[in-house]
């Protein structure tokens, strides 16, 4: 798997973003699959012909199965500007979810305390503060509908461990193929119904303001949720 021209949502001197797909990884694990920071590496190696090693900077990441926008720094400075940005949440993530089951409402903020178990790598959502866990808070809104299933638009306030999942699962709405927290079964691809489709953010050295959004991955529910928007 590589990345192509089509793959970049945006490019200058410090930053590059990419439409992540379904399965690719952000930064090496030990499955020891080619991460998508070194394919954007060989990527700007070759179009810019460049020597030597390159530089890529990962302010923030995507869990395996998620598609959607990710944010690279192409220089020491923007990564610093980034991660602070990041830690100050001055930069603003919006996503889309497919759940099976109703919301209890319309819309609401989540407000959970989350634990991480780094032996099965996952996060279990709890309504108090526990040892060791940390406060998680998201908004959603149902904005489409169909026969089965129901989309939502989440922004986060906060940036945890498989947060979106967990507090999805957590108020009985495990998000489409998402075996790991609670749906019935698997997509066929392995991807789950979890796609980050905007980014928002004021450039960390131009200081121009910057929105990336990207569509989902070509799917049939997909498809029909976009159709109908």
């Amino acid at each position: 798997m590589s990345i192509t021209q089509s793959d970049i949502l945006y490019e200058d001197n410090h930053l590059i973003a990419i439409n992540k797909k379904p399965g690719q990884i952000v930064q090496g694990d030990k499955t020891g699959d080619k991460p998508l920071v070194e394919l954007v590496k060989d990527f700007i190696k070759i179009k810019y012909n460049k020597p030597g090693d390159v530089y890529l900077g990962i302010p923030h990441r995507l869990d395996r199965p998620v598609s959607g926008v990710v944010l690279f720094a192409r220089t020491s400075k923007a990564l610093t500007r980034l991660n602070k940005m990041f830690k100050e949440k001055t930069i603003h993530k919006s996503y889309w979810a497919v759940v099976k089951n109703v919301p209890p409402h319309e819309s609401d903020t989540l407000i959970h305390y989350l634990k991480r178990n780094t032996e099965k790598n996952k996060s279990f959502a709890h309504d108090k503060e526990m040892p060791d866990s940390k406060q998680a808070e998201l908004y959603y809104r149902i904005i489409n509908t169909s026969q089965n299933y129901f989309l939502l638009e989440v922004v986060l306030k906060t940036g945890r461990h498989h947060q979106i999942r967990a507090q999805l699962s957590k108020i009985g709405c495990p998000i489409k193929g998402d075996l790991k927290y609670g749906f019935d079964r698997s997509n066929p691809d392995g991807s789950i119904h979890l796609h980050a489709r905007n980014i928002s953010f004021i450039h960390p050295v131009s200081s121009e303001e910057i929105e990336i959004i990207v569509e989902p991955p070509k799917d049939v529910l997909w498809d029909l949720f976009r159709k109908s928007l």
